[in-house]
């Protein structure tokens, strides 16, 4: 039997512009001294679902799932950053989506019907768009952290156009994550 593939639905962000805005915050937060461990820029994504590990022979089905969303290309807006859950217990600091995230919301509410007749788990957590660019390790420099932060509220990271809806492979490594499409679904206008 076939190893189980730990599995996530997502956007790339396809915008350069954006992406080096995006490092470039991620800089400004390492700088504070927080104990962070930043995605790497090549990994960072929209996460529309995550799936966790399923099984080889699930995914054409997942596949098929994607190609029945219904959307068009749409534009996301990259503006300001914050942290799940809260700031008191930052663990994640997130990018957030300004615009797109009604469009977001919908793909993936199409999604979750189908996932589930498949047999994955509801997500407990529920979506929230955003676009994760560091993982709080531990409190350390915490003040400094929470001051970036504020600077970086109303940050403008650009805005890209998303077409391409992915379902991507996450293979756990020692030097982290690495990603690869295993399918797409992409529609024009």
């Amino acid at each position: 039997m076939a190893e189980p593939i730990r599995c996530f639905i997502a956007f790339d962000i396809n915008n350069d512009k954006a992406l080096k805005k995006l490092s470039d915050a991620q800089s400004k937060l390492t700088d504070t001294g927080a104990d962070l461990k930043c995605v790497r820029p090549e990994n960072i994504h929209i996460t529309v679902r995550f799936l966790g590990s399923i099984r080889p022979e699930v995914v054409n089905s997942v596949h098929s799932e994607m190609e029945r969303a219904s959307f068009a290309p749409f534009d996301v807006k990259i503006r300001g950053v914050g942290v799940f859950p809260t700031i008191k217990y930052a663990r994640v600091v997130w990018a957030g989506i300004q615009e797109g995230a009604e469009e977001l919301r919908q793909i993936f509410n199409q999604l979750e019907p189908g996932l589930r007749r498949l047999g994955l788990k509801s997500d407990v957590k529920g979506f929230s768009p955003h676009i994760t660019i560091a993982r709080v390790r531990t409190g350390r420099n915490r003040e400094g952290l929470l001051r970036c932060l504020e600077e970086l509220r109303d940050y403008e990271f650009g805005v890209l156009r998303v077409d391409c809806l992915k379902l991507k492979k996450s293979v756990l490594t020692p030097k982290g994550p690495m990603y690869s499409t295993l399918k797409e679904v992409c529609r024009q206008n």
